[in-house]
């Protein structure tokens, strides 16, 4: 066996955040031993404040779910050895995909954004992203969260300054393209298949990817020759990552690569 504290692990951010949001996250790991990367989205290698002055037709609104799958997979196959992958939210649906064309070593998706398939859960999260991107559909490319529903929505948990201050900080224009091809067969998991060491983690207070969803999509690997794992993390919201209490969670991701790579 093969130390775990010898891997790489590249963290696959969400939707509307800079790859930034990582930095705590980075820090933590490499304290453990571990080499730890948080590469940015494609056309998102610049700071908030600059992404944020962009126009809504900049290259960032032609962002699409396969691009980057292609460009994840261009940066892992430059790698030693195959890393750990960490993906949130949009990033662990990403994450998903990844395991499924046999790039990862392991991975772990928190919150992670359901792949095709049929669910109750999965259409109120459909609703949700309706909801909350009323104008997903229209002519503009790129789209920008308000802090009415970052505060309210996607990181309810934690107190206004910390809302105010992460949401200066890390809040980003995102690709009405990218979320469209949710929608598209490209997001299918073949659950049946054998796959590597899988650990989905949810947070309880997370209204956008409830943890019955979350749920799902752990219960949907059929495949009894592989391992995947389960985790509820409580009173936390969908930016998990961010929160006041983030080691916790990470703490739980620790122990569990531990555990697979001991």
């Amino acid at each position: 066996m093969y130390r775990s504290n010898t891997k790489t692990i590249v963290f696959i951010s969400g939707a509307f955040v800079s790859h930034h949001y990582w930095e705590q996250w980075i820090v933590f790991f490499e304290s453990k031993g571990y080499k730890a990367v948080a590469p940015p989205w494609l056309h998102k290698n610049d700071t908030a404040e600059n992404l944020r002055k962009q126009n809504l037709n900049s290259k960032t609104g032609a962002i699409r779910l396969s691009e980057l799958l292609c460009y994840y997979k261009e940066i892992i196959e430059i790698l030693p050895e195959k890393p750990i992958l960490i993906g949130h939210s949009y990033g662990g649906l990403i994450v998903q995909l990844l395991i499924q064309q046999d790039l990862a070593s392991a991975g772990i998706c928190i919150n992670s954004f359901p792949p095709a398939g049929c669910t109750v859960s999965k259409c109120s999260f459909y609703k949700n992203i309706f909801r909350f991107s009323y104008s997903l559909f229209s002519d503009k490319k790129t789209f920008f969260l308000s802090f009415k529903k970052w505060q309210h929505v996607y990181f309810n948990t934690n107190s206004a300054e910390k809302q105010k201050t992460t949401y200066e900080k890390f809040l980003i224009p995102e690709s009405k393209r990218a979320f469209r091809d949710l929608f598209l067969e490209n997001t299918t998991i073949n659950f049946k298949r054998k796959h590597v060491p899988l650990f989905f983690i949810s947070a309880s207070e997370d209204k956008i990817i409830s943890s019955k969803l979350v749920y799902w999509n752990f219960r949907k690997y059929k495949n009894f020759h592989s391992l995947t794992c389960y985790r509820e993390v409580r009173n936390k919201s969908h930016f998990v990552i961010l929160d006041c209490q983030w080691e916790e969670t990470a703490q739980h991701s620790s122990q569990w690569l531990k555990k697979i790579f001991s």
